[in-house]
């Protein structure tokens, strides 16, 4: 078949991740398709010597051709590698049957046809076993290669073509990021990886979003609450997802950089990837954390993608850890940490939640960021609990410990908040940072040593090259300046022997035009002067060595002025190898001097050898060392002695070396002249005039001076050719980014001035014209363009002489203001409460742009009082009914790709001023003036205030007198005031909008008067009949005077007037006075006032009430005394007043109550006034502490004896055995798995009892949390799973006896939906409907099933069996002709499972043609005896469900059924649902007990014959 033709091809990724194709055709023909994946291979880690293999399954039409490839090596080794394909369950697999450590690699697998090509990429990972010694050796070997002389030289060049480069992150894994990512973090994931253009990838990123959703939508009903990876303080990192599976058995995977990672489910064994589902929540756990975990997490169900998460592990750990705090209540409590290394900020965590900054808790960072602070303030009871920092994948986490205040005088008030704070005073937190902090520069620095260190060593290449470049024109300017003496020296003797060698002249010419290289001399010279010039004054190339590993050239230089002969120049060998000689190629005479110069590889014909020639003893040693290359013509030529013949005809001794043309190095080669003269006769001199003695003696000769021997040429020496380079750039064009309307220049530097050259824009030439102009100054040529536009951004070049630079403009059109204009804008705005105000600006700029308004850094939109309006080239805002808060600045913010620029103005609104501001400061106020001072306005309206009016009342007067406006200053003097008088004023703020609020000061007395402050309250002496005796103290403030006296008033108990003691004036002077005016048996109470210079001032506090009688006897001591009632806290007592004796003992007025703990020899007084009562309540007691109890009566005549009981007492209530309270408690309790189970028991014991759970006898783990309180216990499981299933005891004791009690909480969930159902016809008329168990039914023992039936007649469902505790049912009643369809439901305590539908079942009746037949009419005896057709079976029921036993039988007449259990009848046992249908007998047992248990017989007899049958049930707890 031909391949189709390849008009485009496409590339996009598969429905299968991990799979790319590539379609070659447009479109695909109907009934064709490009190969995918059905199933893709999967990564494997696998221990070295395994039998390791990988399995695809594709498809396509044509079917598709599947290979295998690596990326490092070939899988063609048939033993070891072997691709196969199973033609029965169409799978391809590749096997490697024993896996060893160079196995690992990337692998692919390529499945091809002639519509396109799928490509999946997989990775093989195997764990090395043991120790390898080939592999020892072979590094062993390599290290000791390293070490040898010269190897490191060769292995810095071969690292010199290595260049380090930070791998590209995978675009795959940046959208993945991505399309997990809150909005929030687009921006920073964006700077992160490079991606540049927002807008774009917001657009691509909506269209993935799309299909992902469309993807996720064949699997998925709904997904929500995407938390991302976190670590928590158990050193776990956890991220969860929300989501309800169409399926509840799609497979779930999870993958970490795109390979797949194996997981644990909840109730398997652990591994470090766990996978825990609650509900529809699914929470995947990484534990044992390690820098290595550091990757992008993925979870796929059935190979989509449902959510991607970034973990990346910061090289942090834990310096110092937190320490546990002790915090008294209501005092801060701090903990602090510090780490190895710096980071902005660490996760706090607070009894297991997440903290933050609030009104609770500070959150503090140092400047170095190692140091990090939790402040917990107004620590509560209720703080107390375990803390936790996280930083990276390290925890450490401390106790808070609260002290409650245990003072009974402050039970029940409320604490004063303390201002100390507990914890971080232990450590000096700022050294060990300090200490850290110059830890980790110095890690830093050893870091950037080893990467310099290892640039140097890629570096060290370039750096040989640099020296090598170095060292050759060092040596090029020694061979210059060599050339440079030899031709001075050469033209010397050229002018001496010019007159000789005219006849030459002609024949130099020639040939120096052949070999197209020579430089012609001037003047008269001829060709003999040529000669010698080129045997005196030949440049020579200088020669390679050391670093640079190569030659340098010389130049030859050309003899002029009238004797003027040709030299050539002669150039060092490169050292490289090559069959091209490199021509020297000198610029200028600048250049040249510079040592600048410029090399051409030139061939002309078939390689010449070098031939030296010594022209005298002189130049032999001025060329030695030297070495140069020349461009040849014509074939190899055999080398023989050359020499230059002197004025006897005899030959000097010539020096001729060979050199090769792929020589590493090169010896100098000397210029030559052609058709070399005699110096004394002119004639011409060749190599064949030579004796044959001397042909014969000169070798040896020079074999014993140590020169080589050449061959001579039988044709002439070829002059070396020097070639002009011609122009070139000393200073390129650069690239230039212009804005729109700017001018713009580019500017290049060439080698020589004046050049003509061609402008050019986008491959075409330019001509100037009124915008582009052309310049050249000097070495500089130069584009100016006045006004850039868009028609002129592009590539730009200049050409000149075959030389040419690029460069580009790119023209940008950012978004600008015009100057005037911004001017204008930014002109503050005035304006009125209530008024608008329009801001409007132009601007330029390329389309699409971002506009933006705000106020006072709050963007703007439309609304009620807020316009906005957009046109081209300006933007308008309009702000209607402005109030005095909108005072601000405006700011207008432009963006488009080229930038953002933003201008600012400001809006004032002036309104009315806010009132004066309190509190109302006195300078003074004397008897004559009232000076006073106020804060202004908070906010004076945007105006100027112009006065304060003020008005003043007296006090006790209606009327305000207006003072007037008395100017700006916030200050008033007030003289017209009378002394002794108050003052009250009234202050508005005036400006040029109105007036404000006023401001009313309080009262201000003109001339204070100081009056004594009150006394003491009196003390009594003594008390008699006539006369009471009291004294007091003076007071202590006196008014700045001397007391002069004191007035006494006194009143009478239950009367409300007081009247004085002593005339108003006869003042008392002392401070102790008798007072004699009372009668007997009254009771009276007394108060005094002090006198000063200004008066009488306050009376102080009343004395306490005393009769006027004579003095009585103190009481007895008070009778049986007892304790009433008693707790932990308080002790009740009682007792009765003590006996009258006539002049001994008089009646007791009132009791105190002492008490004394047994380790303490002092006597603490309970009640600071004695209490009238006979009976007391003592409070504020230590629980079971141990005390002695007294009680003491007292009246007038003082304290009588104490009275103690006789033992001390506990502080505890009167022993009560343990009793739970509750009435009507649950002994059972369902809970849905993740909820939170709650259970409360109340009960009463003293004295306070150990209060204990149990969970199946065994203590219960730590993640139940155990509330006690007085009287009460509380259990919670904040999120229960279902191993939390259990029967719960509490047991509470002390030292009377103890109390149980056992409640049993099942955790559950709603069961997964059975099976497959599968539909049978044992017996004619009934239907076995039979279903795989749900995968439920092995954790949950009370789940049964419950199955409904729906028939074509009725088309409605209905409930045919429930409580099925197998997984099979038996339905009667099947109607042939009719179409039934049946339902199982899984149920539990929680509620019912999706249902599992059976295949639709009919029995088709078959209709045949009615054929009446009449044959001959016999009797038919239908009559039998009973036969059961479906037997009982065994049964197992749970204690209180319900059993359902069915079995069917057969007989005629009908037989007669009895039921028995345990051989006794059941017909007649209400108990039992006994029935009988169409031969289906059925018993029902509504609650099955223990009782129940035993065997059960059915008996089926008639009067042919009888049958029986029987079963066993068994009842479970």
């Amino acid at each position: 078949m031909e391949k189709p033709h390849h008009k485009k091809v496409k590339k996009f990724r598969s429905k299968v991740p991990g799979v790319m194709i590539t379609q070659y055709v447009e479109e695909i023909p109907e009934g064709k398709s490009h190969p995918d994946f059905t199933r893709k291979p999967i990564a494997l880690t696998i221990q070295e010597g395994k039998f390791g293999v990988f399995k695809a399954i594709v498809y396509g039409e044509p079917t598709p051709n599947v290979t295998w490839n690596r990326a490092n090596g070939k899988i063609d080794d048939p033993v070891k590698f072997q691709s196969k394909y199973d033609e029965a369950s169409g799978e391809h697999t590749l096997e490697i049957p024993k896996v060893c450590a160079e196995d690992a690699d990337t692998y692919k697998c390529f499945a091809t046809n002639e519509y396109g090509k799928a490509v999946c990429t997989i990775q093989l990972n195997v764990i090395e076993v043991g120790f390898k010694k080939t592999k020892e050796l072979a590094k062993s070997k390599e290290e000791q290669e390293a070490l040898k002389p010269g190897s490191f030289r060769t292995m810095l060049k071969k690292r010199g073509d290595v260049h380090e480069q930070k791998p590209l992150e995978s675009e795959e894994k940046v959208w993945e990021i991505l399309m997990s990512a809150d909005k929030k973090d687009y921006e920073q994931i964006c700077a992160e990886y490079g991606i540049t253009n927002f807008r774009g990838m917001l657009t691509k990123l909506a269209e993935m979003k799309k299909e992902r959703e469309v993807e996720q939508a064949q699997f998925i009903e709904h997904i929500s609450s995407l938390k991302h990876i976190e670590v928590n303080a158990d050193e776990n990192a956890t991220f969860e997802i929300d989501m309800d599976l169409k399926d509840a058995s799609s497979r779930i995977f999870l993958y970490k950089d795109g390979v797949m990672v194996p997981y644990t489910l909840e109730m398997e064994e652990e591994m470090k990837h766990q996978l825990k589902r609650v509900g529809k929540k699914f929470i995947f756990t990484i534990k044992n954390l390690d820098p290595e975990d550091a990757g992008l997490y993925s979870v796929d169900v059935e190979g989509v993608n449902i959510f991607s998460t970034d973990f990346k592990i910061p090289p942090v750990n834990f310096a110092v850890k937190i320490q546990e705090v002790k915090a008294e209540e209501r005092q801060d409590a701090i903990f602090q940490c510090v780490l190895t290394a710096p980071m902005a900020e660490i996760n706090w965590m607070g009894k297991s939640a997440p903290i933050e900054n609030d009104d609770k808790f500070e959150i503090t960072v140092s400047e170095d960021k190692l140091i990090h602070k939790l402040l917990v303030k107004d620590c509560q009871p209720l703080d107390a609990g375990i803390y936790a920092a996280v930083a990276g994948i390290h925890s450490c986490n401390a106790w808070l410990v609260v002290e409650v205040d245990k003072n009974p005088a402050n039970k029940g008030k409320k604490i004063a908040r303390k201002t100390t704070q507990a914890g971080g005073g232990d450590l000096d937190l700022e050294k060990i940072a300090k200490e850290q902090a110059e830890k980790h520069k110095k890690d830093m620095e050893e870091r950037l040593a080893e990467a310099k260190i290892k640039a140097a060593e890629r570096g060290v290449t370039d750096a040989a090259t640099q020296a090598e470049k170095e060292a050759a024109d060092a040596a090029t300017k020694a061979a210059r300046e060599a050339a440079r003496a030899a031709e001075a020296k050469a033209k010397a003797k050229a002018e001496k022997k010019a007159a000789k060698l005219k006849d030459a002249k002609e024949k130099a010419k020639a040939k120096k035009k052949a070999s197209g290289g020579g430089a012609a001399g001037g003047g008269a010279a001829g060709a003999g002067a040529a000669g010698a010039a080129g045997a005196g004054a030949a440049g020579a190339g200088a020669a390679g060595g050391g670093a640079a590993g190569g030659g340098a050239a010389g130049v030859g230089a050309a003899g002029g002025g009238a004797a003027g002969g040709g030299a050539a120049g002669a150039e060092g060998d490169a050292g490289s190898g090559s069959e091209y000689d490199d021509i020297v190629v000198s610029t200028d005479e600048s250049d040249e001097e510079d040592g600048a110069t410029k090399t051409k590889r030139v061939r002309s014909g078939q390689v010449v050898p070098d031939t030296f020639i010594d022209d005298d003893e002189e130049a032999s040693s001025e060329q030695s060392g030297k070495r140069g290359k020349r461009t040849r013509q014509g074939p190899l030529l055999k080398e023989e002695i050359v020499g230059k013949t002197n004025s006897n005809g005899t030959a000097k001794d010539a020096k001729v070396q060979k050199r090769k043309a792929k020589s590493g190095g090169g010896a100098g080669a000397a210029g030559q002249a052609s058709g070399g003269a005699s110096a004394n006769n002119g004639e011409a001199a060749s190599g064949d005039e030579a004796s044959s003695a001397d042909e014969a003696n000169e070798p040896a000769e020079a074999a014993k001076r140590g020169k080589r021997t050449g061959r001579t040429r039988p044709g002439p020496i070829l002059q070396e050719t020097v070639i002009d380079p011609g122009v070139h750039f000393n200073l390129g064009l650069s690239d230039v980014t212009a804005i729109l309307g700017d001018p713009a220049e580019l500017v290049c530097k060439l080698s020589k001035e004046n050049v003509d050259g061609v402008w050019y824009l986008n491959g075409e030439e330019i001509q100037p014209d009124d915008v582009l102009t052309m310049s050249k100054d000097g070495f500089f040529q130069s584009l100016k363009i006045s006004k850039i536009s868009e028609d002129y951004a592009g590539k730009y070049k200049f050409e000149a002489d075959g030389r040419k630079t690029e460069a580009m403009i790119v023209v940008e059109d950012p978004p600008r203001f015009d100057t005037e204009e911004l001017k204008k804008f930014t002109v503050p705005i005035i304006t009125k409460k209530g008024q608008k105000a329009t801001f409007k600006i132009p601007f330029v700029g390329r389309d699409p742009m971002k506009i933006q308004w705000y106020h006072d850094g709050e963007e703007l939109s439309d609304d009620t009082n807020i316009k906005i309006e957009h046109g081209e080239g300006y933007s308008q805002l309009t702000l209607n009914k402005l109030q005095r808060k909108d005072t601000g600045e405006i700011k207008f913010k432009l963006k488009n790709e080229f930038g953002t620029v933003e201008a600012f103005a400001k809006i004032i609104v002036t309104d009315k001023p806010t009132p004066p501001l309190g509190p109302l400061e006195i300078i003074e106020a004397s008897q004559n003036a009232i000076e006073v001072k106020w804060r202004s306005p908070k906010d004076d309206g945007g105006c100027k205030i112009l006065n304060y009016i003020l008005e003043r009342q007296q006090i006790g007067r209606n009327t305000w007198k207006k003072l007037g406006p008395i100017g700006p200053e916030a200050h008033y003097k007030d003289s017209d005031v009378d002394h002794g008088r108050r003052y009250c004023y009234k202050i508005r703020a005036d400006t040029e909008m109105g007036s404000s609020e006023l401001m009313e000061t309080e009262d201000v007395q003109a001339g204070t008067k100081a009056y004594a402050g009150p006394p003491s309250a009196p003390k009594v002496v003594s008390a008699f009949k006539d006369c009471i005796t009291l004294t007091w103290n003076p007071p202590s403030n006196t008014g700045g005077t001397n007391i002069l006296g004191y007035n006494m008033e006194k009143r009478k108990k239950g009367s409300n007037l007081w009247s004085p003691v002593n005339p108003a004036d006869d003042k008392i002077k002392e401070k102790e006075f008798g007072v004699k005016d009372v009668i007997e048996g009254m009771e009276y109470e007394f108060r005094v006032a002090a006198i000063n210079n200004s008066g009488a001032g306050e009376f102080g506090t009343p004395s306490e009430f005393v009769f006027a009688r004579d003095p009585k006897k103190p009481p007895g001591k008070v009778i049986d005394l007892k304790v009433t009632d008693s707790t932990y806290t308080t002790l009740s007592l009682g007792w009765t007043k003590p006996r009258e004796k006539a002049g001994v003992e008089d009646e007791a007025k009132g009791f105190f109550v002492e008490i004394r703990p047994a380790e303490s020899p002092e006597w603490d007084r309970c009640n600071n006034n004695p209490s009238t009562m006979t009976s007391f309540t003592v409070k504020g007691m230590k629980s079971m502490a141990m005390y002695w109890v007294r009680v003491i009566a007292t009246n007038d005549g003082g304290e009588g004896k104490p009275q103690e009981l006789d033992n001390y007492i506990l502080a505890m209530p009167p022993p009560v055995r343990p009793r739970f309270t509750d009435q009507k408690v649950k002994s059972f309790m369902v809970v849905q798995a993740g909820n939170s189970a709650r259970f409360n028991m109340n009960f009463e014991a003293s004295p306070w009892p150990d209060v204990t759970w149990m969970k199946d006898g065994m203590p219960v783990s730590k993640r139940v949390t155990i509330s006690n309180a007085e009287g009460a216990s509380q259990l919670l499981i904040p999120s229960s799973e279902r191993s939390d299933t259990g029967i719960y005891t509490i047991m509470v004791k002390n030292i009377v006896g103890q109390e149980t009690f056992s409640i049993e909480i099942r955790v559950t969930d709603e069961p997964k939906p059975p099976g497959p159902v599968e539909v049978d016809e044992n017996v004619p008329g009934t239907v076995t409907i039979s279903w795989s168990p749900s995968p439920d039914e092995k954790r949950d023992d009370r789940l049964h099933y419950l199955v409904s039936k729906r028939d074509s007649s009725k088309r409605t469902w209905h409930t045919v069996a429930d409580h099925i505790f197998n997984n099979k049912f038996t339905a009667c009643n099947i109607m042939p002709g009719r179409e039934y369809q049946f339902r199982v439901y899984a149920k539990n305590d929680m509620g019912s499972s999706q249902p599992s539908e059976s295949p639709k079942w009919e029995i088709t009746g078959k209709k045949e043609r009615f054929v009446l037949d009449r044959p001959e009419t016999k009797t038919c005896n239908l009559e039998r005896p009973p036969k059961f057709l479906v037997p009982l079976k065994m049964h197992t029921a749970p204690q209180g469900y319900e059993c359902y036993m069915s079995c069917a039988v057969r007989g005629d007449p009908t037989p007669h059924v009895t039921w028995y259990r345990n051989n006794i009848s059941l017909n007649t046992n209400t108990n039992y649902l006994i029935s009988n249908t169409c031969g289906v007998c059925s018993m029902l047992i509504l609650r099955v007990g223990p009782k129940d248990t035993g065997e059960y017989k059915i008996i089926a007899e008639n009067n042919l014959g009888r049958a029986e049958c029987s079963t066993k049930l068994t009842v479970s707890d």
